[in-house]
Parts: structure tokens; C-alpha cells; sequence
């Protein structure tokens, strides 16, 4: 592994420019607000994790999940290669529809690693998936933005950079993400080429790659190999990629033959049903995880029939709907409950458990954004979860990528990162130097260990106003969305590229020349 990284680092891909590394702009643009702090790796939990079932509840769920495996199956559409593959393993195939003999999921999964590394260009970068670890990523997959004028309108690939390199800048965010927003403007068929080669090019954080089609995640692959070299993309993980079930307990062909391409390539896999309860699930928590089992078991061990080792995780995104509208809800009780249980799931599974973020349905960046998102970030960290996507951005019930929510959440995850450090009961941490100086009756603003600990003693938010209400006034009486606003135009104004060796951009360059001219536009 070490030697590997050295190869990446001696080719170049792993180092950084002025961007990455500081400088005399970067502590300028820090002191003044206009640019990220340090960088901070992935978060290493050191708090407990919140459970809300016993080892009956466990088992009762587990058993409900073998049910449904074993007497209604989970179908695999217009794959006949997958039905092959469980007709071989032994499960029981009528049509597409497969049922799976009890204990068979679990059996193939035990190949499954549960901790993994996914490499990122710059060694630095690179993060951990599973045991303790907790990654956040950004918003993935809306076709609108909220820009920094207020305009929701369909984004851009201008956007789609835009966003990657506040991913890049942002200290608490530790993965450049994937689909970040959907870039309108190139053609369907091509654009997957942009979005991978903008994370490659303006980031050196790991980055995830494309799903909506089987060749899209070749060309994925391929570009993959250019940055890393063949021999480093097949002995280790560099991608993660989303692979959605389409609840109910469907697979369709266009996920199997994404999860096929990563799983053979050793690229790693989130099995995740999408689950909007009572609409793609039963409207309890039991019956919901009842469901998301079964289909995580399906879907992860599947990579496993196609490529023992494979990385995989146990994925699951679980919102509500209004029995008035049908329309989904965000930071209520139920998916709170489902996270929590579906990542005790995850842990007695042996894999790494996704799930949550920073998820709203308000159209703007106010207060039910603010209280949603941090009701769901709050128990997503508690859950254990390991691989953390939509952590900052996602505003609408996921149809906008926001600019001022983005940086609204970046601020929430460095106050979470902090909070997951857990208590420090170091000498210093224990401060008893301090209670000795001061004494009864006095205060502690002056004594030595205020002095020598208040610049990193509590955390200092990016955004909210903590001053008197005089002040306030003298600054404009800004609210948080345009606090945030100052705050991502200054970061993008400051923004430097990390280091990318030439050779490298030209070859990927010349691979999406050729790629796009062997194709006719296409836009649906």
C-alpha cells in the first residue's frame, strides 16, 4: 500500500499547489474571512454511538429481512447475466425475480471488507471507509441551483466546478463527492466526462464516479487509470460510486451494470434503497428496516458474486412523506429512527454504513432549512455513519444545490467534527494548572491556560453573528444566507487549482476528446 502511494505521489498526482498548501494569499484570505481554515482529515469518532434496538429487535428485524429474501425475492430487471450469477450461486430464479436461500447473503458477504481506504490523488487526502470514521461529502444529484443571486435555475457545468472547488476549500468536508449538480448545458451522453475530470482537475480530495449508464462507468474507470496508473486502480480503491435500488426490492439494469463495471475494476459500491416511507416502504420503522435489509443484502452481496473483495457499503436513505401531499419530509422522528437502526444493522453486517447528511425540503436557505438539516446531521453522526453524502448543499428535497446552504453546512460539519473528537482528558484538557492559578472569586480571561488555549478552545463559526446588536446594525444587518453568500464569493475569488501533473491533464484531456467525438449529442 505505501509503496503504491509513493508510485502516485513520484508521478505526480499527489502533489499540491499554492491552493492545498497555504501561502502568504491563503493566511491573507483565512485572516479576513475570504478562505477555508486548516484542513482537516476524516473525522476518527471518539463518542458513542446512539442504538434504539436491543439484540431482540435486532434479530427480529434480521429474521423479517430472511423472509422476505427467502418467500418474496428481490427482482433483477433485464440482467441476464445477473440472474446467471445467482442461479450459480444457488438462489432460486423464476423470470426476474430471485429468491435467496436463508443465510446465502450473508455467506457471500463475508468476503466484503469492513474497513477500506479510498485513495485520493494527494496521499494527504486520502480517507477511511468504515470503523470509525465518519466522511463527509457534499450534495449529489440536483438538476437547479439557488446561485449566489438568488436565481433557482438550472445548473451548469460553471456551477457543477463552482461547487467542487468550495468541496476543495471547505476544511470539514473531506470528499470532493459526485454528482454535485447536474451540468445542463453539455449533453447527456458526454457530461459524466466533465464532472469526472473537473473533481480530477480542481480538486485532489477522492471523488466518486458515474452510474447512469454502464459505459459511463467504464469511461469512469478509465479516466481513473490515466490519474492512478492500471496497476494502482486495480490493487486499491479510488472510486465510490452510488448504486440505488429502486424500491420496492427491484434492481434495474442500468444500476446492475454500474455495479458490475465497479465491482470487476475493485472500485467500491453503495448499496442504498431510496426510500421515501409509505410511498416505497411501510409507513413503520420496523417494516422499513425490514425492507432496507433485504435489499442491501441482495445488492451487496451481488458485488460480491461478481468480484470476491469488492469494497461495498451498506447504504440506505430513508426520508418520509406527508399523508396530506405525498410530498417528502426531512428531520422528523422516523428516518431518524431507521438511521439509527439501520446502522447497528450495518456493524452486526461487518460493512460500512452510509447514510443522512444535511437534508431540508425548504426552497431557501431559512430556518426550516437550518433546523431540518442539523435534526438530520445530528443523528447521521450518532448513527455511526461512515460515508456521509448530501453532508452540505442540498436544499429542496434534493431538486437544487444551493450555494449559501453549502456554506451554511460546511459550518455545521466542522462544529460536528469537533463535537466527535469527544472530550480531551489530557493535562491539558484537564486543566488543573488553570483552576490552581485562579483560585476562588476570580475569572479565568487572563490566567495561563486561557492564554495558551483560547485561539483553539471553542469552536468559531464562519457564519453566525455572535456580536451586539449595535454592531449588527453598523454591518448591514446581514442575515446567516447572506453571510454565507460574502463567504462563498470570496472562497471562489480566492480559489488555486492543487497541482495537476501535465502529462496527466493531457491524457485525460485527450481521452475525453476522443470519447466525445465518437458520439452525436444527445440530450435525453
Amino acid at each position: 500500500m505505501d509503496e503504491n502511494l509513493a508510485h502516485a505521489e513520484e508521478a505526480g498526482t499527489g502533489r499540491r499547489g499554492r491552493g492545498a498548501g497555504g501561502g502568504a494569499s491563503a493566511r491573507r484570505a483565512a485572516r479576513s474571512g475570504g478562505g477555508p481554515g486548516k484542513t482537516l482529515t476524516y473525522i476518527k469518532r471518539q463518542v458513542p454511538l446512539y442504538e434504539v434496538l436491543n439484540e431482540e429487535g435486532l434479530a427480529l428485524i434480521e429474521a423479517n429481512a430472511d423472509t422476505v429474501l427467502e418467500e418474496i425475492g428481490i427482482e433483477f430487471r433485464d440482467d441476464a447475466e445477473a440472474l446467471e450469477l445467482w442461479r450459480e450461486a444457488g438462489a432460486d430464479v423464476h423470470g426476474e425475480r430471485v429468491h435467496f436461500p436463508k443465510g446465502l447473503c450473508r455467506e457471500l458477504l463475508k468476503t466484503a471488507p469492513s474497513v477500506f481506504t479510498q485513495h485520493a490523488r494527494n496521499p494527504e487526502r486520502s480517507v477511511q471507509i468504515g470503523g470509525d470514521a465518519t466522511v463527509f461529502a457534499p450534495v449529489y444529484g440536483p438538476p437547479f441551483v439557488r446561485d449566489l443571486d438568488g436565481n433557482r435555475r438550472y445548473a451548469t457545468i460553471e456551477d457543477f466546478r463552482n461547487f467542487v472547488k468550495l468541496a476543495y476549500m471547505a476544511p470539514s468536508i473531506h470528499h470532493s463527492g459526485g454528482t454535485v449538480c447536474e451540468p445542463v448545458d453539455i449533453p447527456v451522453n458526454k457530461r459524466h466526462l466533465d464532472m469526472v475530470f473537473s473533481h480530477m482537475k480542481f480538486s485532489d480530495k477522492p471523488f466518486m464516479g458515474s452510474v447512469t449508464a454502464p459505459e459511463r462507468a467504464e469511461d469512469t474507470v478509465a479516466m481513473a487509470k490515466i490519474l492512478f496508473g492500471d496497476k494502482f486502480v486495480d490493487e486499491n480503491t479510488v472510486i465510490i460510486n452510488l448504486i440505488n435500488a429502486n424500491s420496492p426490492m427491484v434492481f434495474d439494469e442500468t444500476m446492475l451494470g454500474a455495479a458490475k463495471v465497479y465491482a470487476r475494476a475493485n472500485q467500491a459500491t453503495i448499496i442504498t434503497p431510496f426510500i421515501l416511507a409509505g410511498a416505497m416502504s411501510p409507513v413503520t420503522v420496523a417494516g422499513t428496516l425490514t425492507q432496507v435489509l433485504a435489499e442491501v443484502l441482495a445488492g451487496a452481496s451481488f458485488t460480491q458474486l461478481v468480484r470476491p473483495g469488492a469494497p461495498v457499503l451498506f447504504g440506505t436513505f430513508a426520508s418520509s412523506i406527508s399523508m396530506q401531499s405525498g410530498a417528502p419530509t426531512f428531520g422528523t422522528p422516523e428516518p431518524t429512527l431507521v438511521s439509527y437502526g439501520a446502522g447497528q444493522l450495518a456493524r452486526r453486517l461487518g460493512l460500512p454504513f452510509r447514510t443522512g447528511g444535511s437534508l431540508c425540503a425548504s426552497k431557501v436557505p431559512d430556518a426550516q432549512a437550518a433546523y431540518e438539516s442539523a435534526n438530520t446531521l445530528n443523528s447521521t453522526v450518532l448513527a455511526g455513519t461512515n460515508f456521509v453524502l448530501h453532508a452540505a448543499g442540498w436544499l429542496e428535497g434534493g431538486l437544487a444545490s444551493c450555494y449559501e446552504k453549502f456554506m451554511m453546512d460546511v459550518d455545521q460539519l466542522g462544529m460536528q467534527q469537533k463535537f466527535a473528537a469527544g472530550v480531551d482528558l489530557s493535562e491539558n484538557g484537564q486543566a488543573l494548572d488553570a483552576i490552581r492559578e485562579v483560585g476562588p472569586g476570580s475569572h479565568y480571561l487572563g490566567c495561563a491556560h486561557t492564554q495558551a488555549n483560547f485561539q483553539s478552545a471553542f469552536y468559531r463559526s464562519s457564519i453566525a453573528d455572535n456580536n451586539s446588536y449595535e454592531q449588527w446594525l453598523a454591518e448591514g444587518e446581514k442575515t446567516a444566507p447572506q453571510r454565507a453568500n460574502d463567504l462563498a464569493r470570496r472562497w471562489l475569488d480566492t480559489y488555486e487549482a492543487p497541482f495537476l501533473d501535465p502529462g496527466i491533464e493531457d491524457g485525460l484531456k485527450d481521452f475525453m476528446g476522443k470519447k466525445k467525438e465518437s458520439m452525436p449529442d444527445a440530450f435525453t
